[in-house]
């Protein structure tokens, strides 16, 4: 089994910054690819960013040039950096982990950006 934890949520003013982490422990055999999503109340649950075990990455097209994914393979760690937020990132983020044992979820961070 794989546990995930994340942090790094809060409450932030329009153009700040903040920085998720989401730590993976347990029994890890390998992990492919680390992402993060995102909900609102009301919508389905959406992609951010993805990066595979290679560092490749994927982002929506609404947080492009603002978010950053990385992740750091010997601390199973992924990591987003949010620069110049705005209130529509407003939301739950959630850590996913696509791993050769199955795929896991975050229990979720909350993100509140105020105008």
């Amino acid at each position: 089994q794989v546990q995930l934890v994340e942090s790094g949520g809060g409450l932030v003013q329009a153009g700040g910054s903040l920085r998720l982490s989401c730590a993976a422990s347990g029994t890890i055999f390998s992990i492919n690819v680390m992402a993060w999503y995102r909900q609102t109340p009301g919508k389905q649950r959406e992609l951010v960013a993805a990066i595979t075990s290679a560092g490749s990455t994927n982002y929506a097209d609404s947080v492009k040039g603002r978010f950053t994914i990385s992740r750091d393979n010997a601390k199973n760690t992924v990591y987003l950096q949010m620069n110049s937020l705005k209130p529509e990132d407003t939301a739950v983020y959630y850590c996913k982990v696509l791993t050769t044992g199955g795929v896991y979820w975050g229990q979720g961070t909350q993100v509140t950006v105020s105008s």
